[in-house]
């Protein structure tokens, strides 16, 4: 008999996780979706370029702007259905339109709701044919997805990217794995610094995250020690050949994955 793995994981400890590869519950889209505090909610967004026509008039000038400078309609049409996502998504969380929604960015680039609408926290990120939305309530978050790319996996691009206990920690593991455990580290660096929304102002060298599978954590900050305790990872499986991590603010959280329909929700 398969097991049958609980959608909901605690973040306060370890989840116990089926041995086998979808070890995450890709659930449903609810009706009316409620952003709070106690959980983080993941949405995976499938990039389907057949979709792009549906989405354009969800896109505001600026948005439009930006798909049209991409040179290849296929990225073209990914941006679009990757905003015209997060617009519906974000609308069903406020009961607005998604036409209506209005964006704001910090100094860094971290996207947050335009002052006058209701305060919820995403982070979003895309790459390949998947779009990851997390969304949660009073808690920064931050999230990133990778196409594994094995040629990408290198060690001038750890020695360049990675802390020296990263390094050396990659370099500890059987070959096989290194791939693996270069996107682990690359997916939970990248998460916890869009969670902090501060850019390179924290030299990636000055903080360390664990490689090994399902044991995503913040090991240790140099320039801010109290960091580790303030920030929980988790590791994500969205798709074969993808890695992912989301970084939360805080403990005792639960995670639900969404899988998001463009059928039922637009």
């Amino acid at each position: 008999m398969t097991p049958q793995p609980e959608p909901l994981m605690d973040a306060s400890c370890h989840a116990v996780l089926p041995q086998y590869f979808d070890s995450f519950v890709w659930l449903s889209p609810p009706t009316h979706p409620r952003a709070s505090h106690d959980e983080v909610h993941v949405w995976r967004v499938s990039l389907d370029q057949l979709q792009a026509p549906k989405f354009v008039a969800l896109l505001d000038d600026d948005e439009r702007l930006r798909a049209a400078r991409f040179r290849f309609p296929e990225h073209r049409n990914r941006f679009t259905v990757a905003r015209g996502a997060l617009r519906t998504i974000l609308g069903r969380y406020l009961e607005v339109e998604p036409v209506a929604l209005q964006f704001s960015y910090g100094s860094y680039g971290k996207p947050a709701l335009a002052e006058g609408f209701p305060t919820i926290n995403f982070n979003l990120s895309h790459s390949g044919e998947f779009m990851l939305l997390a969304v949660t309530r009073g808690r920064e978050v931050g999230i990133d997805i990778e196409l594994i790319k094995q040629e990408f996996a290198t060690t001038e691009v750890a020695d360049r990217f990675f802390s020296r206990r990263e390094i050396l920690s990659l370099r500890s593991q059987a070959r096989q794995l290194q791939t693996e455990g270069f996107f682990n580290c690359w997916t939970r660096k990248e998460a916890y610094i869009k969670a902090r929304g501060e850019g390179l102002s924290l030299p990636l060298d000055q903080f360390d995250v664990s490689l090994e599978p399902a044991r995503a954590a913040l090991l240790d900050n140099r320039i801010s020690p109290g960091e580790v305790s303030r920030w929980s990872l988790q590791e994500l499986h969205p798709a074969p050949a993808y890695c992912a991590a989301v970084a939360v603010e805080g403990l005792s959280w639960k995670l639900r994955l969404i899988d998001f329909s463009s059928r039922t929700l637009v």
